[in-house]
C-alpha cells in the first residue's frame, strides 16, 4: 500500500447512515380472477411497485406469485387496492405434510397437489425419547422386553 493510497483512505468520506435494504422475497397471494382483464389489473398494479422484479399470474389456481425486494403487506395491499379479495397463500405441497386429511387441512377448494397450511396436519415431535427407552426394559412395563 502506497502513500497515496493511504492518504486517499483518510481522506475519503464514508457515510455513516446505514441504509436498511429490502431482502429479496418471493409472496404469493391468492386472489379470485374470473377473466382476463382481471388478471391484467392484478398483474399491473404489482407491477408498478418498487423493487418487483417478476410477477407470475395463474388464472387457474387464483395465485399471484411476485418476486422481487418487495414486503408482503405491501403487496396485498396493492392488490386488495383493485377491488379484488386477495389473502397470503394458505397452502403448502401435499408431500410435505405428514397428515394431509387431518380436518382442517383437507380443502375442497385448494388446487390439486396442495392442502392448508395448519397446525393439526404435521407430526408432533416426540419431547422426551430418552424416557421410552428407559422405560422399554423395565420391570413395571407388562410389554417390556424380556431378554434374561
Amino acid at each position: 500500500m502506497g502513500y497515496l493510497d493511504h492518504m486517499s483512505d483518510l481522506c475519503s468520506v464514508t457515510s455513516t447512515r446505514k441504509s436498511k435494504r429490502k431482502n429479496m422475497e418471493t409472496v404469493e397471494i391468492k386472489v379470485k380472477m374470473d377473466c382476463d382483464g382481471c388478471e391484467r389489473r392484478v398483474k399491473n398494479a404489482v407491477s408498478s411497485l418498487s423493487g418487483v422484479k417478476s410477477v407470475d399470474v395463474n388464472r387457474k389456481q387464483s395465485r399471484v406469485t411476485v418476486t422481487g425486494y418487495v414486503e408482503p403487506n405491501k403487496v396485498l395491499k396493492k392488490v386488495q387496492s383493485t377491488g379484488k379479495r386477495a389473502e397470503m397463500w394458505p397452502y403448502i405441497p401435499y408431500n410435505l405434510v405428514n397428515y394431509p386429511y387431518a380436518p382442517q387441512a383437507y380443502d375442497k377448494k385448494a388446487p390439486s397437489g396442495y392442502v392448508k397450511n395448519v397446525v393439526q396436519a404435521f407430526h408432533a415431535p416426540d419431547i422426551t425419547p430418552s424416557e421410552s427407552l428407559t422405560t422399554l426394559f423395565s420391570d413395571e412395563n407388562p410389554n417390556a422386553c424380556s431378554v434374561m
